[in-house]
């Protein structure tokens, strides 16, 4: 059969839209969606004895589902709740990390403080020992050549009367003696310099000797010299200031014996010694601007002053 023909001449067709199953689609799923929640939170809430039989296929097909969707909602929640809680524990190392870092600065703060204090104690000690005139110091540099050690230190005040040849002791013993000053800065020729010279007894035993240093820039010793072969002298024994001259208090430390040679002849024995300061690590000294016993003899020579062998009138 031919196909009818229009008013212009040309063949008719029978033409169908297409159909929107795009539209259909959605309202299907939006359906069940709806309708599958409802049907089995209904079946479920029913009287197990009054199921009917598509109730009983809906619960058993929803209780597998139920507990799949349970089990990975717990899952879920344990594993978000130890996510959460790693972050916790994250921020909670970060800020211990923090605090541990300032306790510790702080602990290294008090720790000097603490030896700083110390270090002030015992040279105080010392200087209320001394009963005579000190001026205290900071070392501030110090200076090595061919020749000798110098250690600069600077004043705590101003003391005119600080000059050359003046003894320089810190808590552990004899530093050295007052090279030459500028200002409040004054350069010290330490006890292990060639130059150097101190008399000192054994404590131990009292004999004599006469500590002179080395020189040696590569380490701190002296020689023991006018040791005589007949005193008792070992390794150990603490060499302190004779107080002959005064010149340095007696009994302040000087250096331990490290060696002893004894000789089958002549006079002196042969012996080596240490300091008794540790001059890398000395940072506070006392500087004795007069000699022992030097103000005791000033009271008793001051005009208007009695002698005390003189009887009063």
């Amino acid at each position: 059969m031919s196909n009818p023909v229009d008013g212009c001449g040309h063949a008719g067709q029978n033409r169908v839209g297409p159909v929107n199953w795009k539209r259909y689609r959605d309202s299907v799923i939006v359906l069940l969606a709806l309708a599958v929640p409802f049907w089995v939170l209904r079946a479920s809430m029913r009287d197990p004895r009054q199921i009917s039989g598509p109730d009983k296929v809906i619960v058993r097909i929803a209780t597998p589902l139920q507990l799949v969707a349970a089990t990975l909602a717990r899952g879920i929640s344990s594993v978000w709740g130890d996510y959460i809680y790693l972050v916790d524990v994250k921020e909670d190392n970060t800020r211990l990390s923090s605090q541990n870092a300032r306790l510790q600065e702080r602990v290294r703060k008090l720790e000097g403080l603490e030896e700083e204090n110390r270090r002030l104690h015992r040279l105080l000690d010392l200087k209320q020992s001394l009963k005579t005139e000190v001026v205290s110091a900071q070392v501030i540099g110090k200076n090595t050549n061919e020749f000798f050690r110098v250690a600069r230190v600077t004043l705590d005040r101003d003391a005119p009367d600080v000059g050359p040849n003046l003894p320089v002791l810190s808590a552990d013993g004899v530093v050295g003696t007052t090279l030459k000053t500028a200002g409040d800065t004054v350069d010290v020729r330490l006890v292990v310099d060639a130059g150097s010279s101190v008399d000192v007894v054994v404590q131990r035993t009292g004999a004599r000797g006469f500590v002179r240093g080395t020189g040696d820039e590569s380490k701190y010793s002296c020689s023991v010299q006018y040791v005589e072969r007949t005193d008792e002298v070992e390794v150990g024994d603490l060499l302190v200031t004779s107080g002959v001259g005064r010149r340095f208090p007696k009994g302040i430390p000087v250096a331990t014996v490290t060696q002893v040679v004894r000789r089958d002849f002549g006079i002196y024995q042969q012996v080596t010694a240490t300091p008794t300061v540790d001059f890398s690590r000395v940072e506070e000294v006392l500087i004795l601007t007069s000699v022992p016993g030097e103000d005791a003899k000033a009271n008793r020579d001051a005009p208007g002053q009695v002698p005390s062998s003189t009887p009063k009138k």
